[in-house]
């Protein structure tokens, strides 16, 4: 999404600036930011919002970098370690253990990259990004929680949307539209040009992920608020 915001043209005009998702929403709430790609479970925390772009981060079926990893069945886990750097990922998995699963391991906030080790026995973990793509090679037991979300729901699960807390004008929302479809052209070179063994990008980006917030999306959108409103 961010290809065509690297543009000469866009840069002229605007400052990037890269992230982790849990940290990219305060930026925005705390007015660091004037608009920013937010996780949707941090959306309740903000006074007021907008949603200013077409665009998004959502799968409509398997997302693949957003799973359980285990050594065992869901069923069996007394211990589940949270990924730090996703709190839209860390709300759908405990909604999809108490709605889906129907399990009550104890859950642990992990602080650094070394929780991915513990994964062993009964315990396992919520990884997100290429961590997510790399421990699929490793573990026997892998729940994709966009996928899982769509067995309960049927619905597609959008991850990020782009959020300001005031109205952008309609010039300005055009713009970037234009520019994020700019990147979306460009999906299989960009795919191409890295060099990253444990999973296809090419697959990733054209397959796993989808960026059109359409009505379906918003549906799901929708769908996962209310469960967090509970």
């Amino acid at each position: 999404m961010l290809f065509g915001m690297q543009s000469d043209a866009f840069l002229q005009a605007h400052e990037l600036l890269f992230d982790f998702p849990s940290r990219i929403a305060d930026s925005v709430k705390n007015g660091v930011v004037d608009v920013g790609l937010v996780p949707v479970a941090l959306l309740p925390e903000l006074p007021h919002y907008s949603i200013v772009s077409d665009y998004c981060i959502a799968s409509d079926f398997e997302v693949a970098s957003v799973c359980l990893f285990s050594e065992v069945p869901v069923q069996e886990l007394t211990t589940i370690y949270l990924d730090y750097q996703s709190r839209s990922s860390v709300a759908l998995a405990k909604l999809l253990m108490k709605e889906f699963w129907g399990v009550h391991p104890q859950l642990i906030d992990a602080k650094d990259e070394s929780y991915r080790t513990k994964i062993t026995g009964t315990v396992g973990a919520i990884v997100i990004g290429d961590r997510a793509l790399e421990q699929r090679r490793l573990s026997t037991y892998v729940y994709d929680l966009a996928s899982e979300w769509r067995v309960m729901t049927g619905l597609p699960f959008v991850f990020a949307v782009w959020v300001s807390l005031h109205p952008m004008p309609e010039e300005w929302i055009q713009k970037f539209n234009a520019a994020n479809a700019a990147g979306m052209q460009k999906l299989s070179e960009i795919a191409e040009a890295q060099k990253f063994s444990p999973y296809d990008l090419k697959k990733y980006y054209t397959h796993n992920i989808n960026y059109l917030l359409d009505e379906e999306k918003r549906k799901g959108m929708q769908r996962f608020l209310e469960f967090l409103s509970v």
